[in-house]
């Protein structure tokens, strides 16, 4: 006995439709991952910049969009 050739059909399309979502969503979850990963490359980088201008200019905040700074006075 067989299931009638349309359904067998549908079935099929829909295993189909199944995997090809589930690849999308592995190579989603690749591009995620490799995402974050640069994200904390980018953000450690950041830090050690950061630290690297407190070791020559001392505690300052800086103005992005010209690049001038302001002194931070510690509050004791």
């Amino acid at each position: 006995m067989k299931i009638e050739k349309e359904e067998l059909e549908l079935i099929l399309d829909q295993a189909t439709q199944v995997d090809s979502i589930s690849k999308q969503i592995a190579g989603l979850e690749l591009q995620k991952n490799k995402l974050v990963n640069s994200y904390s490359d980018i953000l450690e980088d950041s830090n050690n910049t950061r630290k690297e201008l407190e070791n020559k200019y001392g505690s300052i905040s800086i103005n992005l969009a010209d690049g001038s700074y302001t002194i931070i006075q510690d509050e004791d």
